[in-house]
């Protein structure tokens, strides 16, 4: 029996270079890297990880643009979304610089994937090893555009797009969450969090694979 597909949602953003961080990430730069660009800001990492966090957290919010989205305050999480925010950046300014627009339309674009995932025991082999197991149980695929402008008015322009590209994404998690719950495992473990998590940077169909997507 062919196994099922774990959901997959995907949210579209537009970020220009020096706003792209706070709006992808979500972490206070200035606690980390005391950056004077960031504000104490929200991004949609955080907002995916405060709902799909199953572990009593004190509730936190920070502003980025002008909305204001719950940010989750524990040690791995910020940690992972450090790093990996800062490799997605990386490789949004490698799109935008390797080729340009017109003959690329996916220059200045990247991908970013969170994935949810439940241990399973591994039933016996040929040999009696039994073990764990990690499933993929949910996917939400972040895609980005990176924008530039050339003057004022574009830098307005590329503002409002930025908000509301980040409110339409946070509403859609929001109502995605609230909505799709059947596919949620159970929880049968007393671990801290019961469900790994894995955030991919521009992953490749053989990639997913590896881990239970297709």
């Amino acid at each position: 029996m062919e196994a099922r597909r774990p959901p997959e949602y995907t949210l579209e953003l537009s970020a220009d270079r020096s706003s792209v961080k706070d709006v992808v990430k979500g972490t206070p730069c200035s606690r980390i890297l005391s950056s004077p660009v960031a504000d104490q800001s929200t991004g949609i990492l955080h907002t995916i990880f405060f709902h799909r966090f199953f572990t009593p957290v004190y509730p936190q919010t920070h502003d980025v643009l002008d909305l204001t989205l719950p940010y989750v305050s524990e040690d791995d999480i910020e940690s992972l979304v450090e790093t990996k925010s800062t490799a997605f950046i990386r490789a949004l300014d490698t799109a935008s610089t390797q080729q340009s627009p017109q003959y690329n339309p996916k220059a200045g674009r990247s991908t970013i994937v969170v994935q949810f995932l439940e241990k399973k025991r591994r039933k016996a082999g040929w040999f009696g090893v039994k073990g764990e197991e990690e499933t993929v149980w949910e996917n939400w695929i972040i895609e980005v555009t990176l924008s530039s402008a050339r003057s004022e008015s574009e830098a307005v322009r590329n503002r409002r797009t930025m908000e509301k590209s980040l409110q339409t994404a946070a509403m859609k998690i929001v109502t995605i969450v609230n909505k799709e719950r059947d596919h949620i495992p159970p929880i049968t473990t007393n671990e801290t969090n019961p469900f790994p998590y894995h955030i991919l940077i521009n992953p490749r169909n053989d990639g997913w694979s590896k881990l239970g997507i297709f």
